[in-house]
């Protein structure tokens, strides 16, 4: 802010006679705030989505009396986290016993227990490859949300540096002096606080509920296990 020039009246007008520094920090942090807001719809948009998938597939999966009809009635349904963790075990089930599912428990052999620690193995794998796939972007709000408040510190600061200069060179020290350089050095402080807290919100709701999705498909896989005993395939 130049010294000695007409206060501002208003936000926008603090803003638009800022120092450049000051105007630099700002852009920076919009492109920051556009980042997280775009960060934010798209996971939301994606959890929605697996939610509504979610519900289909377990309702498919109820109605079916036996493995080989939940497989006929999965494979109607649209892709999700759910419907590839059943497809990926009923596909391996398939490479150790002729006919897979569609067979009898009397026609399929019992597996044994190396094969059912390898039938464990690719079910916690396509878990965890799903819970990867699922945390995907996340961490970008964690990282905006904790630089984004530093970043308008560093404005602050340079924003304080330059009216104690302009200060110290005009020689004018009363609070009329002072206070437009410090409006204009805490409005990054606002900036970055304002991207910071929505990232973090967002960060913490997410991670919820990645986790839940990925014990939701753990606890299915158990449950893939369990029809199997049930049905005497295992």
């Amino acid at each position: 802010m130049t010294q000695g020039g007409a206060v501002p009246g208003s936000s926008w007008e603090l803003i638009a006679t800022a120092s450049t520094e000051t105007q630099l920090v700002l852009v920076v942090l919009a492109i920051m705030s556009l980042v997280s807001w775009f960060l934010i719809a798209a996971k939301a948009w994606q959890f929605r989505r697996l939610k509504r998938a979610g519900e289909q597939f377990f309702r498919a999966v109820q109605h079916a009396a036996r493995l080989d009809e939940a497989q006929h009635a999965v494979a109607a349904l649209p892709p999700s986290s759910y419907r590839r963790l059943f497809t990926e075990g009923v596909t391996f089930y398939g490479e150790l016993v002729p006919g897979g599912v569609a067979s009898t428990p009397t026609e399929a052999r019992p597996l044994t227990a190396t094969q059912l620690e390898a039938l464990r193995m690719v079910l916690d794998t396509q878990v965890d490859a799903e819970h990867d796939l699922l945390g995907r972007y996340i961490p970008w709000l964690a990282t905006l949300g904790s630089v984004s408040p530093l970043l308008g510190l560093l404005g602050t600061v340079l924003g304080v540096m330059n009216a104690f200069i302009g200060i110290a060179t005009s020689g004018v020290g009363n609070l009329a002096a002072v206070a437009p350089g410090v409006a204009e050095a805490l409005v990054t402080t606002v900036a970055g606080l304002a991207v910071a807290i929505p990232s973090v919100m967002a960060f913490n709701i997410f991670t919820a509920r990645q986790n839940f999705v990925s014990a939701e498909l753990e606890g299915f896989g158990r449950e893939l296990i369990v029809t199997l005993a049930r049905e005497g395939r295992l």
